[in-house]
Formats: structure tokens, C-alpha cells, sequence
């Protein structure tokens, strides 16, 4: 008898983060709705407080087909030309 052993050893690669405003303060906040129960719900919450406490502004929001599905083409881009920081919301 043959098995199949699904495991592999993690690859390990660089990462290059993004770098990291000075201040929160008047970023543009860009959310991502997954289309879960209460992601939207969460995610206005979350802008609304980061709001009052930062004043950021919600400059776009994309909502996903569904959970499963990635943010299109089109998406991507209105997030990296208007927004400064992306919010995914998961709901549940």
C-alpha cells in the first residue's frame, strides 16, 4: 500500500512590508466587505471610530461576490489609488 503524506517544510521567503505612515491621523481608509453576516456592520463601525479618534475618512469600499472570492482587477486598483490604509472585514 502506497500513502500520500500531504505534509511539506514551511518555505521560507523575504517579506517586504509596507511602510508605515508617521500618524494615523486624516488617512483614507479603504474597506473590504466579504459579504459574511455583520461584515459590513463591523467594518462601519470600525471606520466610524477610527474617525473620531484619527480622522480618517472612508475614501472606498469594495463588497466581495463572496467570502471565497478575491477583490477583482478593478477593485485593487480604486484601494491602492485611493486609500492609505485597506480594512477586510470578516463578519460572523
Amino acid at each position: 500500500m502506497k500513502l500520500f503524506d500531504p505534509t511539506s517544510k514551511p518555505v521560507e521567503r523575504a517579506v517586504v512590508l509596507a511602510p508605515r505612515p508617521a500618524s494615523p491621523r486624516g488617512l483614507r481608509i479603504g474597506l473590504v466587505d466579504n459579504t459574511k453576516f455583520n461584515s459590513d456592520t463591523l467594518l462601519r463601525k470600525l471606520a466610524d471610530r477610527l474617525a473620531a479618534r484619527h480622522h480618517m475618512t472612508v475614501s472606498v469600499t469594495n463588497r466581495k461576490r463572496s467570502p471565497s472570492h478575491e477583490v477583482d482587477g478593478p477593485g485593487i486598483a480604486a484601494l491602492r489609488a485611493q486609500a492609505d490604509l485597506v480594512i477586510s472585514g470578516i463578519g460572523d
